[in-house]
């Protein structure tokens, strides 16, 4: 069925090819229950939500933070009759919207870190170098865009943002490049970016990702303030889960990947990569409050990669939370 707007008409039918990647993975993890309450606190194209809610006679409060994926939201909210709730808000701030849903506690969390098809598609969204449009990459179209960015940003600053969340190694080169192009004329569309960067780094061959990739990743993780948000909602979740809850978390980026698999180690109380010749880790001052349910997280099979090769670099990750206190609760 497709996501139409409350006057019965697609507001974008290219939500109908949209496939969550890890699908099954996420249904088999979160048990989806009679009568229970989860949260999906990214809905986007309703994937996930959608097959939740055929899983089993539960309720959803799902958040969305784009204006255009909430519209496209109002169909599946009308035909789920009362078991959905679509919020318009960013994931961080599921315990206020899970409170005002009437329901402060709930029994899973599922989040799809990044960028999702439709926002990549769609040219105007400024996501992409793929196709020419403007460079915005909002996903909630508001606040200072990439173009803003990238024209306002001093050097030094540009340069950490792309090292620090693109990994690009040359980001003080693009940086420098970035800065003497935007002296001559603002840089205001994706393919004026990705020609910049081409001159510093060269055309990609055959199989190797675009030269712009780095950056443009970069750049949207910064706008969007994404690093920021999962630590919050990582947080939030474990206020809101109730004992037995499981928060589940498919991610797209080592650094993403990272904060996730810190969080749940730290709050079950795990160490990695201790040496037998160190000193003891100090036991943590509060209970566990996570247990981790795959340790190296699940990750998409061969048939899945071939038929969407966005979901290459996906994981999800699990923890089932305890009984004891949220770390950051007070006692």
């Amino acid at each position: 069925m497709t996501p139409r707007s409350t006057g019965g008409e697609p507001v974008n039918p290219d939500v109908r090819a949209h496939i969550p990647v890890l699908l099954s993975d996420v249904l088999e993890q979160l048990q989806p229950t009679a009568g229970e309450t989860y949260i999906d606190g990214t809905f986007g194209a309703g994937g996930y939500t959608r097959a939740i809610l055929e899983a089993a006679p539960c309720r959803v409060i799902a958040i969305e933070r784009d204006p255009t994926a909430f519209a496209n939201g109002a169909g599946l909210v009308a035909d789920m009759a009362g078991r959905l709730v679509l919020v318009p808000t960013t994931f961080s701030d599921m315990a206020q919207a899970a409170a005002d849903a009437g329901h402060p506690a709930v029994d899973g969390v599922v989040l799809d870190i990044g960028v999702s098809s439709m926002q990549l598609d769609d040219p105007a969204r400024g996501f992409s170098f793929m196709r020419d449009g403007p460079l915005d990459m909002r996903m909630s179209q508001s606040g200072p865009s990439a173009a803003d960015i990238v024209n306002t940003a001093d050097e030094e600053d540009l340069a950490n943002i792309l090292f620090e969340l693109g990994d690009e190694r040359r980001s003080r080169a693009i940086a420098r490049t970035i800065v003497k192009a935007r002296g001559d004329a603002p840089i205001t569309t994706t393919k004026a970016l990705a020609d910049i960067v081409e001159r510093v780094l060269g055309r990609a061959r055959g199989d190797e990702k675009h030269s712009a990739t780095r950056t443009f990743q970069a750049l949207r993780i910064y706008v969007n303030d994404e690093l920021g948000e999962l630590e919050r909602a990582l947080a939030a979740a474990e206020r809101i889960l109730k004992p037995g809850g499981r928060l589940l978390v498919v991610s797209f980026h080592s650094t993403e990947d990272r904060i996730v698999k810190r969080f749940l180690q730290e709050r079950s109380g795990k160490t990695e990569g201790a040496s037998r010749y160190a000193p003891a880790p100090i036991a943590p001052s509060h209970a566990p409050s996570f247990r981790i349910v795959n340790t190296r997280g699940i990750t998409p099979n061969k048939m899945e990669t071939d038929a969407n090769p966005r979901a290459r670099s996906a994981r999800l990750r699990v923890g089932i939370r305890t009984d004891a206190p949220a770390w950051g609760a007070k006692a």
